[in-house]
């Protein structure tokens, strides 16, 4: 009752999140998706060498496995966005799963490069872009309350995987060599099933159809015994099947919502997270060459990006508590562009070090900015657009965010190798990174926050004063509220008539004691009293 149903022409209303139960095995199964997902292209690169020896061609040719994973995971946002809508998450992330193992286990056969980028390439990248989009929209069907601290702890899997993965591939390389690598790295990713397996949609028409043999057998048991319950009721459902028919036909479902774009928080969002990629992925790329550059040994320079990921691990958590706290949670997207110009600012002042204590330093404040980014950027846009509009928001932004990746780092390479300076490559990448947080922050609050201050209050109409306009733009709640009048207020005028008759009864059974009639003005107020009842539940049942 006071829900809209699919099958009347209205959206089906959200079940409440349960944040917690179940959902606690959805986070960790979308903590090995996000692990998967954005460390796997980073880890493979331990096996590029032995693929240049292979197949005779450069690095160069070998990193475009990684690139065309990653353009895979981003580039197929709004596909990823139709098939969820169309099928649902769970079948979307088995097949991703089944894609991206069987990608590395035929990649262990392949005789020439392009054959890897086939496979390796696009065929587990587009695996993984299978799994990763749905794990953030089921993450965010189970928590409400405590999703911030849901999006901190998901997305700490890709440092701890990132951490995990690339001493494991090295091993592997060392004892199978790069083919049986392969074919064991497929075998890890089929866990992609298991975790798919996991993600149980929230059905909302099975608890409608309990909610209404609840209410049905409810009534029953309230009703007087008699002819006249069993009248009410089936006036009731002649009422409510009458209401049906009056109703719009059901509408088709959107496989792809591009109405978000109507929505200035969206758009706002998008174009700045569009400026962060640019400059946010070049730092930790550069970093290893840029301490090699300035004398850094081979082995210490290496453990400079083991220090961001510890860092990133703590930070991600951390940072999604924090976000979860009354009283920034309201303020989100603002904690999201201090992270951005906390970033940046690192960035800028950290061009400069010339030593490895200074580089250490840089590490340590560039794993907690980029922790904090990481944990709050999928927050900020559920927050924007809801849980029912985000599996076509996270695609399309996805999509943009695409142009950025294969933009930003290659052209930070060559400008490398033009200048032969990476202090330049900071400072721009770190500019870009602040313009990013600005824009959010001042958007955010010229264009929202005082649109809102602006707009005048809702006036209180008087009873029977909405105009018909009004009357159609809340169409479906106006329906929530009448069916809800019908399921109480004959259970309140039911207990009267109990009440009454039992009085009626009392005064009765004590006037017959005493042997006296019943006086004349007793008998009219019951009888009215008990009149107005019955018109009373008549009407109300119509």
């Amino acid at each position: 009752m006071g829900r809209a149903d699919p099958e009347e022409g209205h959206l089906p209303a959200p079940v409440k999140p349960p944040d917690g139960g179940w959902g606690w095995i959805v986070l960790l199964g979308c903590f090995v998706i996000t692990g998967f997902s954005y460390a796997f292209p980073k880890a493979v690169s331990v096996y590029f060498k032995e693929l240049m020896k292979d197949f005779h061609v450069g690095y160069s040719d070998t990193a475009w496995i990684s690139s065309i994973m990653l353009a895979m995971l981003y580039g197929t946002g709004p596909v990823c966005s139709i098939m969820v809508n169309q099928f649902g998450c769970r079948p979307v992330m088995l097949i991703g799963g089944l894609l991206a193992s069987s990608g590395m286990i035929l990649a262990s056969f392949t005789t020439n490069i392009i054959e890897l980028y086939l496979t390796a390439g696009v065929l587990t990248g587009l695996g993984m872009a299978l799994n990763f989009q749905p794990s953030l929209i089921m993450l965010g069907t189970y928590f409400d309350k405590r999703r911030p601290l849901a999006n901190g702890l998901a997305a700490a899997g890709s440092p701890v995987f990132l951490s995990s993965l690339s001493p494991l591939g090295q091993v592997l390389l060392e004892k199978f060599g790069w083919r049986g690598g392969f074919l064991i790295m497929g075998g890890l990713l089929l866990n992609c099933c298991t975790c798919g397996a996991v993600m149980r949609p929230l059905d909302a028409g099975m608890k409608r159809k309990t909610e209404k043999a609840q209410d049905k057998y409810e009534a029953k048991e309230m009703l007087p015994i008699g002819g006249k319950s069993e009248e009410g009721i089936s006036t009731t459902d002649g009422t409510k099947k009458a209401k049906k028919a009056k109703k719009p036909p059901k509408k088709g479902k959107k496989l792809l919502d591009f109405s978000i774009f109507s929505n200035r928080g969206f758009i706002i969002y998008t174009i700045s997270k569009f400026i962060l990629v640019l400059g946010l992925f070049v730092p930790p790329i550069l970093l290893v060459n840029y301490a090699k550059d300035t004398g850094v040994p081979d082995t210490e320079a290496a453990f400079l990006l083991s220090i961001i990921g510890f860092i990133d691990i703590f930070a991600r958590p951390a940072c999604g508590m924090v976000a979860g706290l009354k009283w920034v949670r309201p303020h989100v997207s603002y904690l999201f562009s201090f992270a951005m110009l906390f970033n940046g600012l690192t960035d800028i002042c950290s061009a400069r070090a010339s030593n490895y204590t200074g580089l250490v330093i840089f590490c340590v404040f560039f794993g907690i900015s980029y922790g904090m980014v990481g944990a709050l950027q999928f927050e900020v846009l559920m927050a924007i657009v809801g849980s029912q509009k985000f599996s076509s928001a996270i695609g399309l932004v996805l999509l943009i965010e695409a142009f950025a990746v294969l933009i930003g780092p290659p052209s930070a390479g060559r400008l490398v190798d033009a200048l032969k300076n990476y202090e330049v490559i900071f400072y721009l990448a770190g500019s870009e990174v602040v313009l990013s947080a600005v824009f959010l922050a001042m958007a955010t609050y010229c264009c929202l926050n005082r649109g809102k201050k602006k707009e005048p209050p809702p006036e209180k109409n008087p009873p029977g004063g909405g105009s018909d306009t009004e009357e159609a733009e809340s169409d479906v709640q106006e329906a929530e509220e009448h069916s809800s009048d019908n399921h109480q207020l004959p259970h309140n005028t039911d207990n009267t008539v109990v009440a009454a008759s039992e009085e009626a009864n009392h005064v009765a059974e004590e006037q017959s004691g005493e042997g006296g009639g019943c006086p004349e003005g007793h008998g009219e107020v019951l009888a009215r009293d008990g009149c107005n009842a019955d018109q009373t539940v008549e009407r109300d049942s119509f």
